[in-house]
Order: C-alpha cells, then structure tokens, then sequence
C-alpha cells in the first residue's frame, strides 16, 4: 500500500488525470500548464515516476490511472490517523470538528458509516 503515497504535487497531478481520464499526454501538458504552472519537461518527468511507481498508465500517449483516486484519499486518510492521532478514529473527529457542528444529514451519513463497518 505504500505505492499509494502521493507528495502534494504529485497527488494535484494526479487529480488532472483522475477528473479528464483517459487523456492525451500532449493535453496533459496543457492541462499541467495551466493549472499547476509546470513545465513540458517537468509534467513528463512526474508522469513517468508515477508510471514506475505502478500509480498511472501511459500507453501510446494515452494516460490512465491505475490507482483510484478512492484508493489514495484511503491511504492518506489512514496515515494521518496513525501519524496524529495514535490511530485513534474518536480523538481525529474530536480535533477535525472542533467547534463545529455537523448538519443533521452529515451526522445522518457519519451514523450510517458507523453502523455499515461495525457489522
């Protein structure tokens, strides 16, 4: 699962792809320009980490990705839980919320979460 790891840029770019999937790797570079302020050079070299790490696709100018982006919001959603808070579900909810209060819907849908993984 360590694969899943994406660094800031890394996981930015990624979500270009993951939003415009599949994409031409030349309106990738566009795409990069654009929106991350990246080089052609700089979007190639990341791009091929990313391939070699198992997380995208580049076949015949064509980029994929291989890891969902559901997979890797798991991953860092996890790490962070493990890092801060001693794996501890209750004391990352009581900092994330602080003095805010949830809707009825969302405590609704945290309610059903609970219920779906505790059976």
């Amino acid at each position: 699962m360590e694969s899943y790891k994406l660094f800031d840029a890394e996981y930015k770019f990624a979500c270009l792809i993951w939003d415009h999937e599949p994409i031409n790797s030349t309106d990738l570079v566009k795409l990069s320009q654009a929106n991350l302020g990246w080089k052609k050079s700089t979007t190639y070299t990341v791009l091929r980490k990313l391939c070699e790490r198992g997380i995208l696709k580049n076949e015949k100018a064509t980029v994929t990705a291989i890891v969902k982006r559901e997979d890797a919001q798991k991953y860092e959603s996890q790490t962070v839980v493990e890092k801060a808070f001693n794996g501890s579900l209750p004391q990352f909810l009581t900092a994330f919320l602080g003095e805010k209060k949830l809707s009825e819907k969302e405590a609704e849908e945290l309610k059903r979460i609970i219920e779906e993984a505790t059976q």
